[in-house]
């Protein structure tokens, strides 16, 4: 019985930590639709963070890779004044990365509603 319990408790302490995490990217990280993110990401950078061989499967055109995975190491590749786009296949890594660069004071982050999967517009593979 006391096996139970414990379980109990580690699954609703997971469950707060997850309602927690989903409240706090909601506050950090704008989710715009395909038509908001369309109209802005030219004049913004436009991240990809899925691995490069997702990436290279296709990817928007005008992404730059750098895969969740790697992020950390090359955050200085992100310039903290202009808007930054970020984009993942469903939004799951997009969230991981908002919260990322958050952290290091990035402020003016995007991502597109649905992830890659739910782009509509023009994509570039790699040949």
């Amino acid at each position: 019985m006391t096996s139970l319990y414990v379980l109990l408790a580690v699954l609703g302490g997971f469950i707060a930590y997850s309602v927690v995490m989903f409240i706090y990217q909601r506050r950090i990280l704008t989710t715009l639709t395909e038509d908001e993110f369309r109209a802005g990401y030219r004049k913004a950078q436009l991240i990809d963070v899925r691995e490069q061989k997702e990436y290279e499967g296709g990817h928007i055109l005008g992404a730059r890779n750098i895969p969740l995975s790697q992020l950390k190491m090359r955050m200085k590749e992100v310039r903290s004044d202009q808007p930054i786009y970020i984009y993942c296949q469903n939004t799951l890594r997009s969230g991981r990365a908002a919260n990322m660069l958050k952290r290091k004071g990035y402020n003016q982050l995007y991502q597109l509603k649905g992830g890659f999967k739910q782009w509509g517009g023009k994509i570039r593979t790699k040949n």
